[in-house]
């Protein structure tokens, strides 16, 4: 899971400024590396680094970061890679120099590596699908060898790209002196969204993966762009589009609304907080037909994402709901920690239990999800120290049982607290008093309510059925091996040793 921004305004005003604030506003879909490339009179200016966006960008980088159109990428790895190479966007210089930057999952990167090589004599320097979709899209668009490039161009390119390529992508590119483009994948997996903000000088205008980039920077939201097709932005500020897939069907990741996602996001015209709502008010539904006789004195939630889940919990069964534990914001998100050991450590460093709130109580205890059972079991023992009389612990999500292959660190189902296990099996693990989980369909019927025009949603991590058609067990063996824990802790050994020589050509 990564977040892309790209940004092009017809006042000539630099955008990297702009492009850093929109980066730290949709901060939380990665912290492991950040970075911004901009355009001015045929050249790029980037800068990109390893770390959150405040500490790879200082005033000095801003200041040089100069053109009127550019793009940035926030980085959360899914194969454990945080090697400063692996850092976007990237670039080619052939045909016109691309800038790029993607958020997604590949699932076919071994054949499109051997075609590049074999069939388009293209050279790919790291591990990151995200180049291999550059390439691909830069040798089709060679392909047409025109002095100048325009829109038809680009969406004969696009959609050369969506027969070859696989998986999950929302991408976004500059070429110097033309503009910028997005596109999704054929199924709009990944979000892309696009707004304007028009003053008397003139339009900017903005593709990011969530609204709350545009809101928070005063755009008005345009619209989503839709699955399989492509957007293009000129510097004149017209917009091009075209359907570039020969199917496509819009099958949105149910997992952005259930963890990813800002509360205040709006994606494919779903709100996320109404959706997380919802979910609250049918997990409620459920207790009450499962628990009927069970004595529970407060809800909490286990923040921040569950929140507004557990307040509509809370009301829906006319219970107290109170804040039981307090976050350090300073400490990073829990579920894109690179290993088990820092997962479980960080725990502790990123929550304190309000111990008034616990003493004599039974707590039912409310969180988006369970993936590894690993923070899930540190706060029930923490509740418990506390001096909960009884802890129990609801999920607002169903069980996580597969593996997830478009874009979410969910690789290895035996890292799954629940794969293999019962409810009451993963209850016993996590050390909860009762454990209930969301329904499958409950939760679908959640997010469709904000827009009953979606007929389906990716929830392979759910229910592992994947809308791609191409994942067999040897696939699943292969990431399984690429981005489980083991592989990620001797990743960053490697990492370590080449990150030195990276600094020093840097």
């Amino acid at each position: 899971m990564c977040g892309i921004v790209g940004m092009l305004s017809t006042t000539k005003k630099d955008v990297g400024v702009y492009i850093y604030d929109a980066l730290t506003i949709i901060q939380h879909r990665g912290q492991d590396a950040a970075g911004i490339t901009t355009a001015s009179k045929g050249r790029f200016y980037m800068r990109k680094g390893n770390g959150m966006v405040r500490n790879v960008f200082r005033t000095k980088h801003i200041t040089k970061l100069i053109g009127d159109m550019g793009i940035g990428h926030i980085r959360y790895p899914t194969a454990g890679s945080s090697s400063g190479a692996e850092a976007q966007p990237f670039y080619v210089n052939s045909p016109y120099g691309i800038a790029f930057a993607h958020n997604g999952n590949l699932t076919n990167t071994d054949a499109l590596a051997k075609e590049l090589f074999e069939q388009d004599l293209r050279h790919i320097n790291t591990n990151s699908d995200s180049e291999i979709l550059l390439n691909i899209l830069a040798s089709e668009i060679a392909k047409e060898q025109k002095h100048r490039i325009n829109e038809t161009d680009i969406f004969k390119a696009v959609k050369k790209l969506h027969q070859r390529v696989k998986g999950a992508y929302a991408a976004i590119g500059m070429i110097p002196g033309y503009g910028i483009f997005g596109f999704r994948d054929p199924h709009g997996i990944r979000p892309l969204i696009i707004g304007e903000k028009t003053t008397a000088k003139g339009t900017s205008y903005i593709v990011a993966s969530e609204s709350v980039a545009l809101t928070a920077l005063g755009y008005k939201i345009t619209r989503d762009v839709g699955p399989g097709e492509a957007v293009v932005i000129d510097r004149k500020g017209n917009i091009h589009s075209k359907q570039c897939a020969d199917s496509s069907e819009l099958s949105p990741c149910i997992f952005e609304f259930v963890y990813f996602a800002r509360p205040d996001s709006i994606i494919d015209k779903i709100s996320v907080y109404k959706s997380r709502l919802r979910m609250g008010e049918r997990l409620a539904e459920k207790i009450k037909s499962k628990w009927p006789d069970e004595t529970i004195d407060v809800v909490m939630p286990v923040p921040d994402t569950s929140r507004t889940a557990a307040l509509q919990l809370a009301n829906e069964l006319d219970l107290k709901y109170r804040e039981g534990f307090i976050k350090n914001r300073y400490i990073a998100r829990t579920f894109i920690m690179p290993g088990q050991k820092q997962r479980k450590k960080s725990v502790r460093q990123k929550l304190s239990a309000i111990e008034l709130e616990f003493k004599g109580k039974n707590v039912l205890l409310v969180d988006d999800s369970i993936v590894r059972g690993t923070t899930s079991k540190e706060i029930v023992q923490m509740a418990r120290l506390a001096g909960a009389k009884k802890v129990f612990f609801a999920s607002a999500a169903p069980p996580v049982r597969y593996p997830n292959v478009y874009g979410i660190d969910m690789a290895s189902k035996n890292e799954f607290v629940a794969h293999n296990k019962t409810t009451d099996e993963v209850c016993q693990t996590i050390g909860a008093d009762k454990l209930i989980y969301q329904n499958l369909e409950d939760l679908i019927w959640s997010v469709q309510q904000g827009n009953p025009d979606i007929s389906s949603f990716d929830c392979s991590c759910f229910d592992g059925k994947y809308l791609t058609k191409d994942i067999d067990t040897s696939y699943l063996e292969n990431i399984e091996n690429l981005r489980s824990d083991k592989a990620k802790q001797n990743n960053n050994i490697t990492n370590e040793n080449s990150e030195l020589i990276y600094n020093e050509v840097d």
